[in-house]
């Protein structure tokens, strides 16, 4: 797929098929993650692939929980990815951001849907957090950056909405 094409149509997804997604296609897309630009080169990010059920389940409470719902905020996706990214570096927002921004385009470019999901820097700073990152062995001064629902998509993605006038000013 052309890049200029994989930008104007990759969409948020927030509709899954049941169909798992394969180790190859997760690979793939972890690939294109690593090489997100990070500030000077360090690389400070931490990607976390969940597909165990009882840590998703873990995770969706959790989540939902900072919304004050009983929702599933990962859309019932068979993948979410975590990006955790250490306090203590001057980029480290933005670092995480470009991780996750390179895996919805690669994720797109294989096939698949994804939805940038938030609360994680609620839900890693709380106990049950802290010791979700002591149980995958991530030090606890890494704080969420954000999540992907991951997985194939049932049905038609949505139209994209139109762009604003004035979104570029030249001066």
């Amino acid at each position: 797929m052309d890049a200029l094409e994989n930008l104007k149509t990759r969409r948020s997804i927030r509709y899954f098929s049941g169909k798992p997604v394969e180790d190859a296609v997760i690979d793939k897309i972890m690939d294109a993650a690593v090489y997100a630009p990070t500030g000077q080169g360090k690389q400070l990010p931490q990607i976390v692939v969940v597909r165990d059920p009882a840590t998703q389940d873990q995770l969706r409470r959790m989540n939902a929980e900072v919304m004050g719902r009983e929702t599933d905020p990962y859309y019932g996706a068979p993948v979410i990815v975590v990006v955790l990214a250490p306090n203590d570096g001057n980029t480290y927002v933005e670092d995480g951001v470009c991780v996750l921004t390179y895996m919805m385009l690669a994720a797109h470019e294989a096939g698949l849907g994804s939805c940038w999901v938030h609360r994680e820097r609620q839900i890693f700073a709380s106990p049950e957090g802290k010791a979700l990152l002591a149980k995958w062995g991530v030090p606890d001064k890494f704080e969420g950056i954000g999540a992907l629902a991951l997985g194939y998509i049932d049905g038609e993605p949505p139209e994209p909405a139109p762009r604003r006038e004035g979104y570029v000013l030249k001066v």
